[in-house]
């Protein structure tokens, strides 16, 4: 298994991992074509065997320059339970640009037990804190029926 950035040609594979996944908010094809091309430094990919297998996307917000919000973790059902999201937050955070990163953030449901597990076991492993904080209230996706979301901190982290 090999953990690389972001080849635009990934694009329609990560599309179609999105699709696969229940659990996960799809989106256009067009949009992680953008990621791939525009927002490579901040996003990995999961090869193995030619395939893409699992992803993380991400970028800097503008505001918070060392920071690092994740959008969204994928894996393929064939390569879960193997520890590949830790290990490709990992590899993100060890590629992040610019300034040395201080904060990882990602906006988590309350009900999303997998993801807060990953996040928790990220923050073990970076030897930090995690914390939680309302963000996105569910009225602020207006007839669009979603769960509201909290923003997930783990930090301050070291120097990467």
């Amino acid at each position: 298994m090999m953990i690389r950035k972001p080849r635009v040609e990934d694009g329609a594979q990560l599309r179609q991992l999105v699709a696969n996944s229940e659990e996960i908010d799809d989106n256009s094809c067009y949009l992680y074509l953008l990621l791939c091309q525009d927002f490579a430094d901040t996003c990995v990919v999961a090869e193995h065997n030619g395939s893409v297998v699992g992803f993380v996307t991400g970028y800097t917000p503008p505001d918070r320059p060392t920071s690092l919000f994740v959008w969204q973790v994928v894996v393929a059902p064939e390569a879960r339970r193997q520890g590949l999201a830790k290990r490709m937050l990992e590899a993100l955070i060890a590629q992040f640009p610019g300034q040395r990163l201080e904060w990882v953030e990602a906006t988590i449901t309350p009900g999303n037990q997998p993801s807060r597990r990953l996040f928790d076991a990220l923050a073990r492993s970076l030897e930090t804190k995690i914390g939680y904080t309302p963000y996105f209230l569910a009225e602020h996706f207006g007839n669009f029926s979603h769960d509201p979301e909290e923003l997930c901190r783990v930090g301050p982290i070291g120097p990467n």
